[in-house]
């Protein structure tokens, strides 16, 4: 069964949110890869205002392609997540409470999703255009000048993901592979 989650995610849904269940999101997230990621830290560090507000936010990782006539947004497949790793905390601390992308994370930033209350989730790799169907407007919010990576503020009806990492450090990843190799 899917879990159906309006976003925002508050710090204590985010803690409701169990590692492995299949979850349709619908509402509000953010775009960002890595470039826009570093910008972004870079002014937490600073202590500066953010393009957008991201108390309670949740960022997807895709670069999203160009959109056909007629279209809101082209594909929109999850990147490598990890690549992010080095940001993450800091936009966790933040007030970032969702993340969307593929693959493993680092133990930083399980850490600080434990800390504060933060879910991971992924998206199906190779599946962008399928995933672009529940993207219901994209407009850009800032670094116009990343292109493809400019950070989106996407409007999302059920889009299908699963909680692979949640707010106590449980790892879809890790207990699927051990279930597997004890079976």
């Amino acid at each position: 069964m899917e879990r159906k989650i309006t976003l925002p995610i508050t710090r204590e849904i985010a803690r409701t949110i169990k590692s492995g269940e299949s979850c349709l999101l619908s509402g509000v997230i953010y775009t960002a890869r890595d470039a826009a990621h570093k910008r972004l830290v870079e002014l937490v560090e600073k202590g500066e205002k953010l393009p957008f507000d991201i108390e309670n936010a949740t960022i997807y990782y895709v670069g999203p392609t160009p959109a056909k006539p007629g279209s809101v947004i082209g594909s929109a497949g999850p990147t490598t997540s990890y690549r992010m790793d080095t940001y993450s905390p800091a936009l966790i601390a933040a007030g970032e409470t969702g993340m969307i992308g593929k693959g493993k994370r680092g133990t930083e930033v399980v850490d600080a999703m434990k800390r504060y209350g933060a879910v991971y989730f992924a998206a199906i790799g190779g599946a962008g255009a399928l995933l672009s169907s529940c993207i219901r407007s994209a407009k850009i919010v800032c670094y116009e000048d990343l292109g493809a990576e400019a950070v989106r503020r996407l409007v999302v009806e059920d889009l299908p993901v699963v909680a692979v990492i949640d707010s106590e450090g449980n790892n879809l990843y890790e207990e699927g592979r051990m279930a597997y190799l004890n079976a």
